[in-house]
This record gives C-alpha cells, structure tokens and sequence, in this order.
C-alpha cells in the first residue's frame, strides 16, 4: 500500500468517506424510524419490511453498522496517514493526517449524513436496508461476538439486554401524537373527532347531562290537557314519565308510541296508557366516564337514562346523542343556543350564563378551567367563594377573572369573564 500511486490512495480515501457516510447515515435512519408508521408501510413496501425485521434485533443491527463504520475509519486514518507523509513528510504529515481527517470524517461522514437521515429517516433506512441484510448474514460470526461480549457487560452494569421498550402508548400520548399530526395527513374534523374520543375517558356523565331544572318531562299529577300539549309541542323522542318527584319515575314514553295510541282517537291517550307505555326505566351514576356509559348504553340497547348521585336523587338526563355529540360536535338544535349562553365581547371579555358546564366554556373559549369537581362555572365559583357573594364582586381563579353581573338568592345567574395570563385584572 506504501507503493500505491497517490491518485489510487485519493480515490481509495473518498471512497472510505463514502462507505463511513452511509454506515453513518443508516445508524441515525434506522434509529430514526417512526415505529407506528413502519409497521403500516410494511404492508405495501419491501425495504420497510426489512427494515423492521432488522429493527427486531436492534443489538445485531448496530452491531453490524459499528464493525462496519470503525473498519472503515481506521482504514481511512491508514490511508490518510500514508498520503500526508508522502506529502508532508513522516514528522508533518501524522499531524496533517490528523486535522485533515478529523475534519473530513466530521463534515462528510458524521454531521452531513446524519443530518439528512434524521430529516429523512426512510429514503435513508430502507435503501440501506438492502445492503445491511446480506452484510449481517455475511458477518455474523462478528456480530455474535461483538454482541455476547457486549450484552453480558451491559448484564454486569444491572441492564437487561434483550428487554423490549414498549411501543404502546397512553391516552395522554395518543392524544399528542393527534395534536402534532401535520396538515393534511389528518383533517381538522378527524382530528377533533379523535380527540373527542380520548376525551370520553377522562369526562363523566354529569358533565354533560341536562340539569334537573331543565328536563321536560311528564308528570302524570298534572292535567291531562297540559300532558298533551307538551307532547304535542315537545322537540323531544323521548320524555320522563314520573309521578310528583322525578325519582319516581316509570319510564320514558317514546313519541312513537304516542301515535299507536292516537290511531284509537284522542280519547285514548289517558293518563295510564300514557303510563303503560313508558318503558325502560335506566338509572345512571353520576360519577360515569363517558366511554364507559356509552359501552352501558349500546349492552342495554337504550338511548336515555336519568343521572343519579351517590345518595340515589335524580341530578339530571343523559342521552346516548349527549355521548356522541362530544365525539362529533353538535348535530341536533340547541333550545338555547350557545352564542346566547357565552358570548364574546369586543374587548376579549366573555358574558357567560353561570348555569353553562364548564366543559362547554373550556370548548367555546379554548380556556382549561377544572373540570373534577364542580360541573357548572357557578358551582366552580361558590366552592371557591365557599358562600354566596355579596353582591356583585370580582373573583379571580388562576388565571381566569370573574365579575358577578346578576344572580338570585339562590345562585350566581350572569357574569362577565377574562381568561389568560396576559389578561388585565378587571376592576371590582
């Protein structure tokens, strides 16, 4: 090799730089690799395939690739060493050899390639696949070695070698995996649709569920002429039927069935054919996330039940359309609609109906008030206040400002609400 011509060893030299820059470039590819997104393409695509399979033995892989680039380094560093003495002289030359080297080896066979390959991880990884494979087989014997010897010094260290990293992830994790999925791969709809969807777990019935104060119902103590007035004028599938107090209750009167007892003639919806055809009596904990309720509701085959708290008092209604509008977003028409109950203001401030849960406002405003304990933002400010105010004072909660505009004996009705950091504190 010392009696090679210069142009040779030049050529042999780049082509080493070559050689360490795709060992180089393959190690940070491969590591690279969305693991999720490999696993799809490995349906339809050769070199993800193998890709994966090699991925399988991460220890061999890198094995392989760091016998690979360290021979052909240390080739490279003979090969510079006896250019630059011819050059330099055996004394100058070591040292230009040296920095030259360095440099090269740095630029054009570390930085350079690794950079591309980190920027694009599989039209580097599944290329390099192919050369990979065959050398692995070809150089086992090596590997092996290499690898025993490393694995029991990762044994002595207290690690376990072939232990696995899980590949699952969380809810939390999904849900970011969502948040960060670029434009395009996912639409905007999609993507909240999926995030309702993780979202089911974390909210509980009594989040979403219509108030007690609000529920339409029939209560069969009532005249009979106001019982079909309000099924005549009901928006509603389905009403509570009950007698007196809602906890009575004897089941849910479908309308459908309200129309087999009008093909008899008016004089046939009585008070009890209404109450013989109300049927599936459901109760439902308050307490009960949302996934959870829906997997109740589709084994029961029911679409309503009525919410109930720890001591069996009725709190509210929860229907299975309630469920899925917080997976799809609303698709029936509201009584009161949403503009009305949290409407912005010029100067970024938002006049909001008390009585509104605080999932609805944190949706509306983009706002993260806490939903584990109270439901309603007028629950939310008297636990704070811990009695009722007097009068219409301004409340601060983290970063969030409240000013009281109206309320009654009995709780806060109306406010005027600022939400951020970097929201001026409103004057009392």
């Amino acid at each position: 090799m010392n009696d090679a011509p210069l142009w040779l060893l030049s050529s042999l030299l780049v082509c080493l730089l070559l050689f360490s820059a795709f060992f180089s470039s393959s190690e940070t590819g491969m590591m690279s690799l969305n693991r999720y997104r490999l696993k799809h393409l490995a349906k339809r695509h050769s070199g993800a395939r193998r890709a994966r399979r090699l991925l399988e033995r991460p220890d061999r892989l890198i094995g392989i690739i760091l016998i690979g680039n360290n021979a052909v380094n240390i080739l490279a560093s003979i090969t510079a060493s006896i250019i630059c003495t011819r050059l330099f002289g055996p004394e100058v030359g070591i040292a230009v050899a040296t920095v030259s080297l360095t440099l090269l080896l740095l630029i054009f066979a570390e930085v350079t390639p690794k950079t591309i390959a980190a920027l694009h991880p599989e039209q580097i990884a599944f290329p390099a696949s192919h050369v990979l494979k065959p050398l692995l087989k070809v150089c086992y014997p090596l590997v092996w070695l290499v690898n025993h010897m490393s694995n029991a010094l990762v044994r002595l260290l207290g690690f376990n070698p072939y232990r696995q990293a899980s590949d699952s992830l969380s809810s939390e994790e999904l849900r970011t995996v969502v948040d960060e999925s670029e434009d395009g791969d996912i639409s905007n709809r999609d993507q909240n649709m999926l995030l309702g969807i993780l979202d089911l777990e974390r909210v509980t019935v009594n989040h979403i569920m219509v108030p007690r104060n609000e529920i339409v119902s029939l209560n069969l103590e009532d005249d009979l002429d106001q019982l079909i007035d309000q099924i005549v004028k009901t928006e509603h599938t389905r009403l509570p039927v009950h007698s007196g107090n809602l906890s009575e209750l004897h089941g849910f009167l479908h309308m459908r069935r309200v129309n087999r007892l009008l093909r008899g003639g008016e004089e046939s919806l009585t008070k009890e054919a209404i109450k013989r055809f109300a049927r599936d009596r459901y109760y439902v904990p308050a307490r009960t996330p949302l996934n959870l309720q829906l997997i109740n509701f589709q084994k029961n085959r029911l679409r309503v039940g009525l919410v109930v708290d720890e001591y069996g008092e009725v709190e509210g209604l929860v229907t299975l359309d309630d469920i899925l509008e917080e997976i799809v977003g609303e698709f029936t028409t509201n009584l009161v609609p949403q503009e009305d109950e949290i409407a912005p203001q010029a100067d970024g401030s938002y006049i909001i109906d008390a009585s509104v849960t605080l999932l609805e406002i944190n949706r509306a405003t983009d706002w993260e008030l806490p939903i584990e304990g109270p439901t309603t933002l007028n629950g939310l400010l008297l636990e704070h206040l811990e009695s009722f105010p007097d009068g219409k004072v301004s409340i601060q909660l983290g970063s969030y400002y409240f000013e009281v505009l109206a309320m009654t004996e009995k709780m806060i009705t109306t406010l005027k609400a600022w939400g951020g950091a970097s929201t001026p504190t409103p004057g009392p």
